[in-house]
C-alpha cells in the first residue's frame, strides 16, 4: 500500500476507536472559540471552560473585550496561567477584530495569524470548528503521535502541519486533530505510551515497540 493509503487506514481505525472525539473547548461562536483557544495555551480545556463562564458573561464579544482594562481581564483569566500576556493579547486581538474585520472573526489563516496571540494552531482550531474550513491542528499530542506512527520525522509544528496536509485528505483534517488528541490523552501518552491498550498497536511502526505495556 502507498503511504497515503496506509496513513488513511491507520486513521480510520483510530477514528473508530474514538468516535466521539471533538473539540474540548466550550463556545457559542467564533469569537468565543478564538478566546478559549488563546487561553488554552499551557492550560487544560477543563480549566479554560471553567474560566470562560464568567469571562463571557462579563465580556461576551470583541466590543466588550476591547474596552476592558488589562487588569480586569487578568483577574478573570488568572488561573489559566501566563495571564498577563494572555490578557494583553486578548484586548489587542479584540481591537484588531473590530478595526480590521468589523467585529467578525476572519475566516482565513493569514488574517487569523495576523491577530495578537494567534498562531497557526489557534487559527486552524477556529477554521475547522467554527467555520468548517479544513484546518490541521498540530499541538503537543498531534506532534508526538505523528512522529510515533510514522507520518513525519519533523519536529517543527509548521513542517508537521504541511506534511500531514499532504498525506491526508482535506475533508478529515479537522477530525484528525480531535482523534489524535483523544488517542494521545487516553493511550499514546508522553513519555511512555500504554501500548497494551492501543487500538492500532499492530499498525504502529515504532521501532522496538513493547506490546506488553
Amino acid at each position: 500500500m502507498k503511504k497515503k493509503d496506509l496513513a488513511l487506514n491507520l486513521y480510520r481505525q483510530l477514528e473508530a476507536a474514538y468516535p466521539n472525539a471533538k473539540c474540548g473547548l466550550e463556545y457559542q461562536n467564533a469569537w468565543q472559540l478564538l478566546v478559549a483557544t488563546i487561553l488554552s495555551a499551557q492550560c487544560t480545556d477543563k480549566r479554560v471552560n471553567q474560566v470562560t463562564v464568567d469571562l463571557f458573561e462579563q465580556l461576551p464579544g470583541p466590543a466588550e473585550m476591547a474596552v476592558a482594562s488589562q487588569e480586569q481581564v487578568e483577574e478573570l483569566i488568572r488561573s489559566t496561567g501566563f495571564f498577563r500576556n494572555k490578557a494583553k493579547n486578548l484586548v489587542l486581538c479584540a481591537e484588531q477584530v473590530l478595526t480590521r474585520h468589523q467585529g467578525l472573526v476572519p475566516e482565513t489563516l493569514d488574517e487569523l495569524v495576523a491577530l495578537a496571540g494567534v498562531g497557526r494552531k489557534t487559527a486552524n482550531v477556529v477554521l475547522g470548528n467554527a467555520y468548517q474550513i479544513p484546518g490541521m491542528v498540530v499541538d503537543t499530542h498531534v506532534k508526538r503521535l505523528a512522529n510515533r506512527i510514522g507520518w513525519t520525522k519533523a519536529d517543527n509544528p509548521v513542517v508537521i502541519e504541511k506534511e500531514l496536509t499532504k498525506l491526508l485528505p482535506p475533508e478529515i483534517w479537522t477530525q484528525v486533530g480531535h482523534t489524535l488528541i483523544a488517542h494521545g490523552r487516553a493511550c499514546c501518552k508522553a513519555p511512555i505510551p500504554v501500548c497494551s491498550q492501543c487500538p492500532i498497536v499492530d499498525l504502529c511502526p515504532r521501532i522496538g515497540v513493547d506490546k506488553s505495556r
